[in-house]
């Protein structure tokens, strides 16, 4: 199994056109703009996109688009289906207590005890795809995150989703977990891609297809997940995925870390400690093959991140609590480092980059209350209490 972007095509053929959509302000990887060019000269290539949070990944640009006559299977990955999902709760803001919500959301660790099978059906899917590992969060950048909905753009927009000012939200990060995994795994991704009308490109994109519809159900249910645990009920405002392909026009558009921005309000993630932001994709330049970025992207990649934070005891407690005053659930060590905010680029300068280039305008601003990332498995009564504890004596310091 190959980590590099597959072979370019013919040294004959002209590279695929590169449009940018990041300003000088953004934060660039030299490498992520070698990985552009890289893909722009793969055979059938057509046409590719870059975003502000563009970054390098292990097998190709992550916050790229990528308009091909071939399916390249590499550039999306194994976390097929990946995206962002915006929830509305039902639950009032001022009644609201974040240190006891944090022990709440801990219920998101482990397995889901639901009715897996028959939810698949109900989302079209097999019963016995993958049900084990239905409605669960997965590691590395994953999340879910209660939100407040801040600075208001648009009135009358924010007011159609559904959404006003100090109304808590749900953001939920998350794929296809185990069944993406499986799906990339049996792809061979030492090719130079699949050819349009192929079986090995009808057999790939059936199940891409199925991996994609179960993400976007995985999402659905951690927020149900979620929900339940607040004692609040919830309405999805925007579900948006950015690890996909799709057919258009005869080519296939391949989506790496761009989200797909032609159904409506699109989220922008921000870093934990940063604002995220509700858009609405203007949808009026072409060259962006209707997409945007999907949130900050990487500034320092995760092997880089040991010594840039959580260097000693004291760092990693304050990577417990935000500069917003919330929390962050994330008790695996490691990961909490990783994903430290100072690992993203900011939010703010990906927003401003995407409306200077007239891709999208803000709806709202929203604030991270609480971020759940990672519990431990098993945890008993008395190991709780002295969580609540802990948490309750940072919050006085």
């Amino acid at each position: 199994m190959g980590n590099s972007i597959p072979d370019a095509g013919p040294a004959d053929a002209a590279p695929a056109s590169i449009h940018t959509f990041y300003s000088e302000a953004s934060w660039i990887e030299g490498a992520a703009v070698d990985q552009l060019h890289q893909v722009a000269g793969l055979d059938g290539v057509r046409a590719v996109a870059a975003f502000p949070d563009l970054h390098p990944g292990k097998y190709g640009p992550v916050g790229s688009a990528i308009l091909s006559e071939r399916i390249y299977p590499p550039l999306i990955g194994n976390d097929i289906g990946c995206g962002m999902s915006l929830f509305a709760l039902d639950l009032p803001a001022r009644k609201l207590r974040l240190d006891k919500a944090a022990v709440k959301l801990r219920a998101l660790e482990g397995l889901w005890d639901g009715d897996a099978a028959g939810r698949l059906v109900e989302a079209g899917l097999a019963p016995d795809l993958h049900p084990q590992a239905l409605g669960t969060i997965g590691g590395g950048n994953h999340f879910c995150e209660l939100q407040v909905v801040d600075r208001v753009s648009d009135d009358r927009a924010l007011a159609e989703a559904g959404l006003a000012e100090g109304q808590l939200v749900l953001l939920v990060h998350s794929g296809s977990r185990s069944l993406g995994m499986a799906v990339f795994s049996d792809v061979d991704q030492t090719h130079e891609g699949l050819a349009a009308g192929s079986s090995e490109a009808a057999n790939y994109l059936n199940r891409h297809n199925d991996a994609v519809a179960w993400a976007e159900l995985n999402r659905r249910i951690i927020a149900e997940r979620a929900a339940s645990a607040l004692r609040a009920a919830l309405t999805r405002i925007a579900d948006a995925p950015h690890n996909l392909i799709e057919a258009l026009d005869g080519l296939y558009l391949h989506r790496k870390g761009a989200a797909k921005a032609d159904g409506g309000l699109v989220p922008l993630a921000g870093s934990r400690d940063a604002l995220s932001y509700l858009v609405r994709p203007t949808g009026s330049v072409p060259e962006a093959l209707a997409s945007l970025a999907h949130g900050s992207g990487r500034k320092y990649d995760r092997a880089s991140m040991t010594g840039r934070a959580g260097a000693t005891k004291s760092d990693r407690k304050q990577l417990e609590r935000t500069s917003f005053g919330g929390y962050v659930v994330c008790e695996d060590r490691q990961l909490l480092i990783e994903e430290a905010p100072v690992a993203y680029k900011p939010s703010a300068q990906v927003l401003a980059d995407l409306e200077s280039a007239g891709l999208v305008t803000a709806v709202a601003a929203l604030k991270p209350l609480l971020t759940f990332k990672k519990a431990k498995a098993e945890q008993d009564s008395a190991d709780k209490e002295s969580w609540k504890r802990d948490r309750k004596r940072r919050e006085k310091s």
